[in-house]
């Protein structure tokens, strides 16, 4: 048993590595090859995609393909693209526009089912070897997000100039973090996990009674919006999730542009944005751990109203911090609460969506939560975010987004913290349920 929860712990690490080597550092490269006005369109792609690919994949897993035959096939396919992507990096100084989008797009429409997809096959292969989900899952889940780390670490420190591939902390034009190599890095493991899911145990397709299209593609969940309680909270998740993305696309640049400034570009933060920010994701996983104790303790308004007034501090912390010392103290203060402002609203909100909806209804509940989170309210938000920072930023020779940007986090601080106080004020859940 020891080995499959080893062989899945790494398919979850592949997995997640695949996202970190590009995700939180893409900006500082599309903004130094003329696609910086156009980094919000790139992170809400990933939000458009989401809002049809997940169902669709899902219909065919559920009854045409393996799930971990249709992982790898999906990791296949978002790996050349993201391995094309290299190459039209490496053929131009400044890619085409419309060339550049197009063939991410394809990656990241394959890429973004697998996230569900993946934990099908981990659900199936557990389940078939008499293993308990609710137990085994959850350490190996967490490696996933030690895969991240370690992509971003990577990305951060490898670089490739006159002296050979080598890696670094100082000041180097060359790193991953500022090339198209962070694509190929993505690529290579995307198709490096395609064939390791040929290798995974089969997950037989399971006979289901036939469904209506509308149950099929998780529709009949909008029913739920007819429970008062249900749709507040669906349309908080909304709201909230408009602030998902935000730093994902912004906090490196963020950081970066620092080097613009004389007296704090040899500062370690400004040279090492994609390991400053990987904090966050150290956080995240140790956020994990607290949520039961907190959802039982203090029920799921407490919990939401705790990840909200994080999201508050996240963005806060970032407007009045800086990369040299003291400052960069608030910069790691603002990764540390990442994690509560991420998980105890993500996996929070999982939970009670779980506990409220009815049996039937559960999953395309958690579909419903998705697309108001991830879909609708990532999209609205991270294009929303790129206009207001490229309403107070601009783009240097140099390749720094340069300008005003303590207002801009402040407007995301003020907007999180209105989003707070109106959950506070409308939102009311039933307390019995809620404070299992």
């Amino acid at each position: 048993m020891g080995k499959i929860k080893f062989r899945l712990s790494v398919m979850n690490f592949m997995e997640f590595a695949v996202w970190g080597a590009y995700l939180t550092c893409m900006g500082n490269y599309l903004g130094k090859v003329g696609m910086g006005a156009e980094i919000s369109w790139f992170y809400a792609i990933q939000g458009i995609v989401s809002i049809f690919m997940p169902t669709i994949m899902g219909i065919v897993a559920d009854k045409y393909v393996q799930p971990q035959l249709l992982l790898g096939l999906c990791h296949l396919v978002a790996g050349l693209a993201m391995v094309a992507l290299f190459f039209i990096g490496e053929n131009a100084a400044y890619p085409d526009k419309f060339h550049f989008i197009s063939v991410y797009t394809l990656s990241v429409a394959f890429y973004m089912p697998t996230l569900a997809l993946s934990n099908t096959t981990a659900f199936s292969i557990l389940k078939a070897n008499g293993l308990d989900t609710i137990k085994d899952f959850p350490p190996i889940r967490v490696l996933g997000t030690v895969g991240f780390i370690v992509a971003m670490w990577l990305v951060n420190c490898a670089a490739i100039d006159a002296s050979g591939f080598h890696f670094t902390l100082d000041e180097n034009s060359a790193k991953f973090q500022y090339t198209h190599l962070q694509f190929l890095v993505s690529g290579l493991l995307s198709l490096l996990l395609f064939l390791y899911c040929l290798t995974l145990p089969q997950c037989p397709i399971e006979k289901k009674s036939s469904r209506s299209w509308t149950e099929t593609l998780g529709l009949d969940a909008f029913r739920l919006f007819k429970i008062r309680k249900m749709a507040l909270f669906f349309i908080f998740s909304m709201l909230l999730g408009m602030s998902l993305q935000i730093t994902n696309g912004y906090a490196t640049p963020f950081i970066t542009s620092f080097k613009g400034i004389p007296e704090m570009a040899d500062t370690f933060g400004a040279n090492n944005a994609t390991m400053l920010v990987s904090l966050s994701q150290v956080a995240e996983a140790l956020s994990i751990l607290m949520i039961p104790f907190f959802l039982r303790r203090y029920g799921i308004k407490v919990v939401m109203l705790i990840s909200m007034m994080a999201w508050v501090l996240r963005f806060g912390f970032f407007g009045i911090g800086d990369p040299s010392f003291p400052g960069v103290i608030l910069f790691v203060l603002s990764c540390l609460v990442y994690g509560v402002a991420f998980d105890f609203f993500n996996v929070s909100g999982g939970l009670y969506v779980d506990n409220e909806c009815p049996p039937e209804m559960r999953a395309s509940g958690q579909g419903l939560f998705m697309l108001m989170t991830n879909g609708l309210g990532a999209t609205i938000g991270t294009l929303s975010a790129g206009a207001i920072i490229n309403r107070y930023c601009s783009w240097t020779a140099d390749g720094y987004l340069i300008g005003d940007w303590q207002t801009c986090w402040f407007i995301f601080s003020g907007y999180a913290l209105v989003v707070c106080v109106l959950f506070a004020i409308v939102f009311h859940p039933d307390k019995k349920q809620t404070s299992k």
